[in-house]
């Protein structure tokens, strides 16, 4: 989508979506209201549904959380016939249904999970015309069959859910989406929208072609996440420091990211072992016990998932209020889709990633064993910018918006450990010197780069035969850098590369070579800062059961953040409040057997216990509750907020 925007190509840094026809007749405003019990739209989603309902092709990129559901649910409930939802993952159909049938929507799914029984009984369902939204994975919609089914319904759109998984250039492509391309062919005249939350120009050039798309709306909201913090911390005792994080989120809920399923295991064993909820998620285990153990997590029967990236995508559960990446990212999309699992409420959440410089050496020599070359170089390609991002001592809210082509126009976001504790500044001049200084003899002498690992061998003086045979001990910075580690010579090398004095090529093994900018501060001298920790941060230190000090201060930073309720007796109440009316949206959810937030959300919990509504027309007025909802749970939980009530002293 580079040089001309196209038609109806919007981007948005956080407008409310109001502007067209809002007032006390607007049909959408109604539906959102008594269906959903909203009373406003989030950024976009009224332009993409007004594109909707005038029938054009749409492409959305909304944020994980961003609300992309309601984008095809509401023109769904204002149009005749049927709306075609193409959904990868069997959690999220299931998820998304308990949801509208709560709200008295007519919904279903088709997928492996059903007998041969129910899935014929949903068919006649769907042939008699009694479903208004129908979720179906792609590789179930493109069967032979179906074509005849979708012929002889009354398809009125097409949702391709997730989109990003069209395209090869995605984080996590699937084949059997480039099929979806028949849908145009088969239904030519019914519109499509495909919709995701993360995806780069190139990525969403590749789904408007994959899919056909014809002079589609394009809306492109803000990657921003305002309500998520973000921090990098040491990784120093990593199984002690996820205890004690997990100890300041007690009876929260919370997902750790592992690199390998041996990882997801010891993690949720140690937790087990020291008294939490935890349970592992991985490829390696039965679907049955994948399955059991996301249902407990959705159900809030455990707090803490421990899980490889097999675990996430689509998964709806909004009061996931922390995100612990304990290894390392793949990629930067990776890591922000599985970040914004945290806070889809809108409510605060913390994202924690452990990092150890080792952990990138790791990283690479998996990355060795990808077959294919190119395959391979952009692995490596995008696992630098992840370690760029965790080393960066600026704004992280930047970093990874500036990754999406996105700038952010605040200096401090207030929200990231290098704003809220900047990091203490180090003169690194003369070991910048050094580094830049034996990168030039090295091309000077040899006529060929090296890279950055030989350049550590050389400041070092290693006696390793290869650099003796290759004459790297006659330089004259042969030896002059042994008040530095190897680790942390390598850590200022990435250092010099990321802050752009130095550059690497591609491959396997890239080499590395000096900039014009750095050679203009090798010639000048000029200053060059570093971050304290790059020096500090990479010593080998003792097993120890203590925090880092970085991490005891994240944890005072969040332990003294301001609480959802205030810090008096009034506030104290509250929260007890909202304890008890979780409780008993818990029970609910049990009888019913649906996760609990499919009955009310942490967010319109905590605006109950707030606003105490004892009357319909109160609880009317709190966020998330329709027409369905207060008929259904309306009198439950006023007369649990009446009976809190009368069992308070008096004033």
């Amino acid at each position: 989508m580079k040089g001309e925007k196209p038609r109806g190509w919007l981007t948005s840094p956080g407008v409310s979506g109001e502007s067209l026809g809002a007032g006390v007749n607007d049909p959408l405003l109604k539906v959102l209201k008594s269906t959903f019990g909203y009373s406003t739209f989030r950024p976009y989603q009224r332009e993409i549904i007004e594109a909707s309902l005038a029938g054009r092709d749409v492409f959305a990129l909304l944020p994980t959380g961003g609300g992309k559901s309601l984008c095809f649910q509401v023109p769904a409930l204002l149009r005749s016939g049927l709306t075609v939802v193409v959904s990868p993952l069997i959690a999220l159909m299931k998820d998304q249904v308990d949801q509208l049938l709560a709200a008295g929507v007519a919904a279903t799914y088709l997928n492996s999970t059903l007998t041969g029984e129910e899935a014929r009984k949903r068919l006649r369902g769907l042939h008699r015309g009694e479903y208004r939204l129908l979720y179906v994975a792609p590789e179930r919609l493109m069967l032979d069959n179906w074509r005849d089914n979708l012929l002889s319904w009354p398809v009125s759109a097409f949702v391709i859910d997730e989109a990003h998984c069209i395209s090869e250039w995605g984080h996590d492509f699937r084949p059997e989406y480039r099929q979806l391309s028949q849908l145009r062919e088969w239904l030519p005249e019914v519109p499509m929208m495909a919709l995701t939350a993360t995806a780069t120009a190139r990525v969403r050039q590749d789904i408007e072609r994959e899919l056909r798309l014809r002079d589609p709306a394009v809306f492109i909201a803000s990657f921003n996440r305002p309500n998520l913090t973000y921090r990098v911390v040491p990784k120093v005792d990593p199984l002690q420091q996820v205890v004690e994080f997990v100890e300041q989120h007690r009876n929260e809920s919370g997902i750790i990211y592992c690199a390998s399923r041996a990882t997801t295991e010891r993690v949720a064993g140690y937790l087990v072992s020291h008294g939490y909820a935890a349970r592992p998620y991985h490829a390696g285990l039965t679907p049955e016990v994948r399955a059991g153990h996301q249902e407990l997590f959705l159900r809030d029967d455990i707090q803490i998932v421990c899980a490889t990236i097999a675990f996430g995508m689509g998964i709806n559960k909004p009061n996931v209020r922390w995100v612990m990446h304990y290894d390392l990212p793949k990629n930067i999309e990776g890591y922000y889709q599985e970040t914004g699992r945290a806070g889809r409420d809108g409510l605060p959440g913390e994202c924690v990633l452990l990092f150890n410089p080792g952990d990138v050496a790791k990283q690479m020599r998996f990355l060795s064993e990808i077959s294919d070359p190119m395959e391979q170089q952009n692995a490596r390609v995008q696992l630098r910018k992840v370690v760029h991002y965790a080393e960066s001592s600026r704004c992280r809210r930047r970093e990874l918006l500036a990754y999406f082509g996105e700038s952010y126009p605040e200096k401090n976001c207030g929200a990231c450990d290098n704003c809220l504790e900047p990091p203490a500044a180090y003169d690194g001049t003369i070991p910048a010197q050094k580094f830049l200084s034996c990168v030039y003899r090295v091309e000077e002498s040899k006529g060929y780069p090296v890279g950055l690992n030989t350049i550590t061998d050389i400041l070092l003086g290693s006696t390793k035969e290869n650099l003796l045979r290759r004459g790297f001990c006659q330089l004259s910075t042969y030896g002059i850098g042994k008040e530095f580690t190897r680790r942390q010579w390598t850590a200022i090398g990435r250092e010099l590369v990321r802050q752009g004095f130095l550059s690497l090529s591609e491959g396997e093994y890239p080499t590395v070579s000096l900039t014009e900018a750095g050679l203009l501060h090798l010639r000048k001298r000029l200053p060059v800062v570093f971050k304290e920790s790059l020096i500090t941060a990479v010593e080998k230190k003792p097993r120890r059961r203590g925090l880092p000090p970085r991490l005891a201060t994240a944890l005072s930073q969040v332990a003294s953040a301001e609480p959802p309720f205030p810090r008096n007796e009034e506030g104290r109440a509250e929260t007890a409040l909202f304890e008890r009316l979780r409780a008993l949206r818990k029970r609910l959810a049990d009888e019913r057997q649906v996760p609990a937030y499919v009955i009310f959300g942490d967010a319109t919990l905590k605006q109950m216990a707030n606003e105490r509504p004892t009357t319909q027309e109160a609880m009317r007025q709190i966020v998330g509750v329709g027409e369905r909802k207060l008929f259904e749970f309306g009198a439950l939980f006023i007369q649990e907020i009446l009976a809190f009530q009368s069992e308070q002293p008096p004033s």
